[in-house]
């Protein structure tokens, strides 16, 4: 196609349409195996922009690919053509019914924003994904979504009471629920709209096509069937006889993948909010078939959850810094457990509940450990649960767990006899599965660990769903029951179905889309299942040489091929966790950890010749990354973007040469040293109109930023005075001034210094440079240099068994972290990093130990608030700040949930980010902050979250330890 025509349709819209080569990247892939360019992505406004792209697809016989968040495992939403993001712009919540219990949405919507819209309203939308923070209505409408909660409020097929949608000529339609006489209505005149009304009649009305449906077509008792169209659900109305249900084209919509028509309106129908009080009951077993033989008799008690877990996924657990503290409740080494929940209206009515199930449970004797969950907890395990996918993608190396054979679901009293079939099919294959997800549904997602890289894995990724298949079709199963047949089942579809009904499916979808517009290559006449996978068999994969250490991953590639595109950093600022910020204020793919993640392997496997690294499009993805680590923490297969950007600065810059700010920024340690020699000038010079404007304009700092003063202390002598006044006679500790601590935050170092002493420590003082500055710009020989010349101070005062304790979260953590990459001997490296803590760390593990109480703080009465550096939520734990600072009796004490503060030391300074940076504060630090009263006491541990409060609301925030400090009385 020639670019010409492109740069005409993108004139035409109202959204905006690309084609360049980050793009294609960013979306050539979603949460599958698959890997296809599309032509191009647009982004439309509204629906007249989707019209526009529907007659341009017909026109000039290219795809449409429809995509919300683009978590589908199926590769439901990769493609050659055009693919249609409506996440950025088709977003709203247009209209709620309370009384009817409906609402009208666009597609773009958030499903737990949804939730949260509805929740005042004594309602909520049933179906619930383990996306459920990023996956969005459009996207559970055209996969049919399920979820956990299926047992008790069904499918998204069932919740779906109306759809606005484009045809392929661009007309637009409204389905709704439709009696006999309203039927042969819409089947009058020569519409598209009406000649598929005309052509689903004549095709159902044929008792033929009728008895081959119900013969072939998965067994009615199963809830969760999405094998094709749901032509069997067309069948069960009063237009054709077999009951008096109305009829409703939803139903064949819901669950099409986009290959039909393109939905631009939904209007669900809601429920009233679950009962009030909960617990879930988590068996543990010894054998997969022990828990699987629970699930019938356990789902005799009207379960709200029935959920499993599998030994796999429960040892992936253990190497995600967040999920390893979601599964507190696991006791000893189960080979699989069951998540039970139960509900009731008051407290007495669930402990029946509970009581009763844990005697089925005992009767049953096959459980050895039945812990009960309540409140928060229960949200704990169910996040452990939903993490599920993406922990997958901790399997360090190759081989991974495959989406697949994962959707199958059968009768539930079949389902044990089922799974112990499909493990002789297994251990045929010398396989060991991975087994989880919705055991009271019939369904578990099953995946074999393959490596797609070798073409005899490939061989089995075929040979193993085929086998699979026929087991599905043998128990009359479904062998796509929620996540869609895409492009990995399709193929299997006429088996499933038979050749007839597969026949008519393909008849239905050239009545709908003559010209093959919409979503080609999926349901029917589908692309290889073997085809267009993410690697390429056989391939000799780079190994491009890094500074850092990534041998933890198997290299950098292997590191960036850990996103396995779950999309858990699409969730919005609305939502728990601070991933990603970049991502939650600008509403972009390439902003997200996977975004980066997609790319950086994109260009080093697409382009792995001179240097990969050197891509403009890996440029512009990271340019936006705060290196936060938030996505160290909360990514379930633990992609550490903040690491990858910081090699790819280097590498880029060897390539390109170092800027003059970077060079300021980075070595702004000596800069401020030299300042604070003459701290009273340095300061008046930089706080001049004139002069301050003049060197942010050299440095590219925003003008709007206010600059940080410098400053100077004997920090060596305020310690001698402290322990001539004090003499204290405690544990020794090493309080480590850092580079922000010893030129810029003097206040904060010498509090500590006071605060310490006064608690009877006795501080010593570590001066050093951590190398922040210069891994942050992407200066890693300077860094490794800094780290090889501090591990000897480092290891000196491990071996003395002295703690080193931190003010600057940054700084400190950057022995825990970084410095295992740097080069240093392992044993070296993991030594330094278990010597080194928070300041908070030090002091909450104190007070925890009772040597440390309230009886030496005041008993004033303050509020104080706080916010936690970025570093401290990935690498740390928040609760250290809450906990010390409620020492003070009467301190009333909560914790911003802020997210990021946007500023990430250099990054909110430098002009172009300033935008970004401040968009970032707005979504929840800065809104918080101006809603508390002026003598609220604002604690940030973070030198630059307290320039970026300051600079974004006006209020000033202490560290922490100067809360402290000013508190004591003795």
């Amino acid at each position: 196609m020639e670019i010409s025509e492109l740069k005409q349709l993108a004139q035409s819209l109202g959204g905006t349409l690309h084609w360049d080569e980050l793009h294609q990247a960013l979306y050539a892939t979603d949460a599958s195996v698959y890997r296809m360019k599309p032509l191009a992505v647009a982004f439309p406004r509204d629906s007249s922009d989707i019209a526009k792209l529907i007659r341009f697809a017909g026109a000039h016989g290219v795809g449409l690919i429809p995509r919300t968040a683009g978590t589908s495992l199926a590769g439901q939403c990769v493609g050659p053509g055009i693919v249609v993001d409506v996440s950025r712009h088709m977003t709203e919540i247009l209209e709620l019914n309370a009384e009817e219990r409906t609402v009208r949405v666009q597609p773009g919507v958030v499903r737990d924003e949804l939730n949260d819209f509805l929740r005042p309203h004594g309602l909520f939308f049933g179906p619930n994904t383990s996306t459920s923070n990023r996956c969005m209505i459009g996207g559970m409408v055209g996969n049919n979504s399920s979820g956990t909660t299926s047992i008790q409020y069904g499918v998204t097929r069932d919740k779906v009471v109306a759809l606005t949608a484009l045809l392929s000529d661009g007309s637009e339609i409204d389905v709704r629920d439709l009696n006999p006489r309203e039927f042969h209505e819409k089947a009058q005149g020569e519409t598209l709209e009406a000649n598929i009304y005309k052509e689903i009649h004549k095709e159902l009305s044929n008792k033929e096509i009728q008895n081959e449906i119900v013969r072939e077509f998965p067994h009615p008792d199963i809830h969760r069937r999405n094998t094709g169209y749901a032509v069997d659900a067309l069948l069960d109305t009063a237009v054709f006889g077999r009951s008096d249900a109305p009829f409703n084209l939803a139903k064949i919509l819901s669950g099409s993948e986009g290959t039909l028509a393109f939905t631009t309106e939904i209007t669900l129908r809601l429920d009233p909010l679950p009962p009030g009080v909960s617990a879930m009951l988590v068996p543990h077993y010894r054998t997969l078939d022990d828990s699987l033989s629970d699930v019938v008799p356990a789902m005799t008690h009207d379960l709200h959850l029935c959920e499993m877990m599998d030994k796999v996924i429960l040892d992936c657990t253990r190497n995600n810094r967040e999920q390893s503290e979601n599964r507190f409740f696991v006791e000893g080494d189960p080979a699989a457990l069951l998540m039970l929940e139960v509900r009731a209206g008051d407290a007495d009515a669930l402990e029946t509940r509970i009581r009763a199930l844990q005697e089925t449970l005992k009767t049953a004797g096959r459980a050895y450990a039945v812990p009960v969950l309540y409140g928060e907890d229960i949200r704990k395990a169910v996040d452990l649960r939903k993490a599920g996918l993406g922990l997958l993608g901790n399997m360090v190396g190759d081989h991974k767990a495959v989406a697949c054979i994962e959707d199958t679901a059968v009768a539930l009293p079949d389902l044990r006899d089922f799974i112990g079939e499909f493990t002789k099919i297994m251990e045929g294959y010398g396989q060991q599965a991975v087994y989880y997800a919705h055991a009271g549904a019939g369904e578990l997602h099953l995946r074999p660990i393959l490596d797609l890289k070798k073409s005899a894995d490939v061989a089995l990724f075929r040979s193993i769903t085929t086998d699979v298949a026929r087991l599905t079709k043998k128990y009359r199963g479904s062998f796509s029951g929620e996540h869609g047949d895409g492009i990995v089942r399709a193929e299997f579809i006429p088996m499933m179905i038979g050749e007839e009904n597969y026949q008519l499916l393909r008849r239905i979808k050239t009545a709908f889309d003559p010209k093959g517009v919409f979503n080609p290559g999926k349901i029917v006449d589908a692309f290889p299942m073997d085809r267009s996978l993410r690697y390429e068999p056989d391939r000799e994969e780079p190994e491009p040489g890094t500074l850092l250490d990534f041998s933890d991953s198997q290299g950098i590639l292997r590191a960036a091929e850990k996103c396995n595109g779950s999309g858990d950093c699409r969730k919005s600022h609305t939502m728990a966790g601070a991933m990603c910020p970049s991502y939650q204020a600008t509403r972009r793919e390439s902003d997200t950890t996977r975004g980066r993640a997609n790319t950086l392997r994109e260009m080093l496997t697409q382009y792995p010749g001179n240097n990969g690294f050197n891509r403009p499009e890996l440029k512009e993805v990271f340019d936006l990354c705060l290196s936060c680590k938030a996505c160290a923490r909360e990514c379930p297969s633990n992609v550490d973007v903040a690491t990858l950007k910081a090699e790819f600065s280097y590498q880029y810059q060897k390539a390109n040469g170092f800027s003059l700010r970077n060079r300021l920024f980075a070595y702004n340690t000596r800069i401020n040293a030299l300042n604070s020699r003459v701290a009273g000038l340095a300061n008046a010079l930089t706080g001049n109109n004139a002069v301050g404007r003049a060197l942010k304009r050299l440095a590219g700092v925003a003008p709007e930023r206010t600059l940080p003063p410098v400053g100077r202390a004997d920090f060596d002598g305020h310690l001698r005075r402290l322990q001539a006044e004090y003499r204290p006679e405690g544990r020794p500790v090493a309080l480590y001034i850092d580079e922000f601590t010893r030129y810029l935050d003097t206040r904060q170092g010498k509090d500590a210094v006071e605060l310490l002493t006064r608690l009877g420590y006795r501080v010593e003082l570590f001066f050093a440079e951590s190398g922040r500055t210069f891994i942050s710009k992407g200066f890693l020989e300077q860094a490794q240099r800094l780290a090889r010349r501090n591990s000897f101070a480092l290891s000196a005062l491990t071996e003395k068994g002295i703690p080193l304790l931190g003010l600057e979260p940054s700084a400190i953590l950057t022995f825990r972290d970084e410095y295992k990459r740097m080069g240093l001997p392992p044993e070296t490296a993991s030594r330094i990093a278990g010597n080194a803590f928070l300041i908070e760390e030090f002091l909450a593990g104190e007070a925890r130990e009772g040597r440390i109480g309230s009886d030496r703080f005041t008993r004033e009465f303050r509020e104080v608030k706080i916010h936690n550096h970025c570093y401290q939520k990935a690498l740390s734990d928040q609760k250290i700040t809450f906990d010390i600072l409620n020492l003070p009796e009467n301190y009333r004490v909560s914790i911003i949930p802020s997210g990021c503060c946007g500023m990430a030391g250099s990054f909110g300074y430098e002009k172009e980010h300033y935008g970004v940076s401040m968009a970032v504060g707005e979504l929840r630090l800065f809104p918080a902050i101006r809603k508390s009263e002026d003598t609220v006491l604002l604690a940030a541990n973070g030198t630059s979250c307290r320039h970026q409060i300051y600079d974004g609301t006006g209020r000033r925030a202490e560290h922490p330890v100067t809360l402290l400090k000013e508190a004591l009385i003795a």
